[in-house]
């Protein structure tokens, strides 16, 4: 193989970092809380990233899980602790993959 095939094959793959960044955007944008630009690019992205669409959707059904699940508002402290510990899960997943 030589370099310029090296140089068209990374290209066409996002690199794990790029990929990190799209990822750490997913839940804002389930929650539709990214602006537009960002949508797009995040889009565009899953569209040619099936690691990253599995997470995605992976994401996107813990949510409805959760939200078809809970009736009553957890309080702010459990609310900290619990999304403290899913950030804490996610870098370790991330630790673990790379």
């Amino acid at each position: 193989m030589n370099d310029r095939h090296a140089m068209t094959v990374s290209s066409d793959h996002p690199s794990d970092a790029e990929c990190a960044d799209y990822l750490e955007q997913i839940v804002f944008f389930i929650d539709n809380e990214l602006g537009e630009a960002d949508c797009e690019a995040l889009r565009k992205h899953l569209e040619t990233c099936n690691p990253c669409l599995e997470k995605y959707d992976l994401q996107r059904t813990m949510k409805a899980v959760v939200a078809r699940s809970c009736a009553e508002v957890a309080p702010r402290e459990l609310r900290d602790r619990v999304m403290l510990r899913l950030q804490q899960v996610r870098v370790e997943i991330t630790t673990t993959e790379a």
